[in-house]
């Protein structure tokens, strides 16, 4: 009993570690953009950190948030790769009590790393005087944009380097491959699904941001 509890662990242990390393990459490179928007958005609204954000560099900071940005929703399209691991898994144990619960955790944390970074832009275009239908605005821009970026990504192979290192071939792609019909359905899909995915997550996070100052707000304050 114990010996065949053992090879079940070890299994089990064996099939996380074969998604490990490109999760982990994968989600590393969806929390560069979140990271970016902390840096970008939030910091120059405290006065401390204003005297600190030269224009040039803010706008090359910008413009690589919005080139790693795709990388937060594309952990999306790795669902394929569950499809794949539950073809090759034949037990309902490993399945449900293994790959489940990663992919979900892995699909989680990379597209609430999208929806933080959008709320984050959102937020600081508010603090300049941005009004509600034109923040809006850009948000739908945004996921268009990410929905492109991932086309880009998961079928033409390109990450958000490419944009330095093959630029020309990258800009080819833009104008020849991404005009065809299955290339604008594949985009309208996603588009689709990361603005109402986006719109449900964004009411989640502010509700439980609300509920978080409601509890610190009415919270005793404990005597010394």
């Amino acid at each position: 009993m114990n010996s065949i509890l053992t090879n079940e662990i070890d299994s089990a242990r064996q099939l996380f570690l074969e998604n490990f390393d490109w999760m982990a990459w994968n989600l590393f490179l969806a929390l560069i953009p979140l990271g970016l928007s902390i840096i970008l958005f939030i910091l120059p609204r405290f006065t401390a950190f204003q005297h600190i954000f030269n224009p040039i560099l803010w706008g090359i900071g910008f413009v690589v948030f919005m080139a790693f940005l795709p990388n937060a929703p594309y952990v999306l399209t790795d669902l394929i790769h569950l499809i794949e691991n539950i073809k090759e898994n034949d037990s309902l144990w490993m399945i449900f009590l293994v790959l489940f619960p990663q992919y979900f955790l892995f699909t989680l944390i990379g597209f609430t790393a999208y929806v933080l970074s959008v709320i984050n832009l959102a937020k600081f275009l508010k603090s300049k005087g941005w009004q509600k239908n034109h923040v809006v605005t850009v948000e739908l821009v945004i996921h268009a944009l990410s929905a492109i970026g991932v086309y880009l990504g998961r079928f033409l192979r390109f990450n958000s380097w490419h944009i330095i290192t093959e630029f020309p071939d990258l800009i080819n792609s833009l104008i020849y491959d991404l005009f065809g019909k299955r290339p604008i359905i594949i985009m309208s899909t996603m588009f689709i699904v990361l603005t109402i995915l986006y719109w449900i997550m964004k009411q989640i996070t502010l509700g439980i941001v609300l509920r978080f100052k409601q509890i610190n707000h009415h919270k005793p304050i404990s005597s010394l």
